[in-house]
């Protein structure tokens, strides 16, 4: 059974634990459950479901959160940072997925935990790229 995705009972609008930095229009806190120590996720202060909704204050707020998050976790919890953002309106909202836009950023270092358990496998689903599926996606963008 799915959380109900209404703003009053929004996880990420009505967080009351986990935050740990915020500005005007975002907030960032703790990924629970997460795939890595240092898990952010960082995300609008208003409800907010499609990225393309986002307004530029909010924008501008959450990257600035991200770039301060990257900056800090280098160097100590990775040596590097993967940023994430997923639209997926086909899936329940869950402990694993809320139908809020929100923003992963997971410290990354070679062969971690995430490489070995799933990504050292991703490598078998990167094919060349055909010239005819190049130019019927980039019509997409007329």
């Amino acid at each position: 059974m799915g959380i109900n995705t209404a703003p009053n009972n929004c996880p990420f609008c009505n967080l009351t634990d986990r935050l740990l930095k915020e500005n005007s229009s975002a907030k960032a806190f703790l990924s629970n459950p997460r795939k890595a120590p240092g898990h952010f996720l960082v995300t609008s202060k208003r409800h907010v479901e499609k990225p393309w909704e986002l307004n530029e204050a909010e924008l501008k707020d959450i990257f600035e959160l991200i770039f301060f998050i990257e900056k800090k976790l280098i160097g100590k919890l990775g040596e590097g940072v993967d940023v994430r953002q997923n639209y997926r309106p086909f899936l329940e909202q869950s402990k694993l997925k809320v139908d809020h836009v929100h923003f992963h950023v997971l410290p990354r270092y070679n062969k971690d935990y995430i490489y070995q358990v799933a990504e050292q496998y991703e490598t078998d689903l990167f094919t060349d790229l055909d010239p005819a599926e190049a130019a019927d996606v980039a019509k997409l963008l007329d």
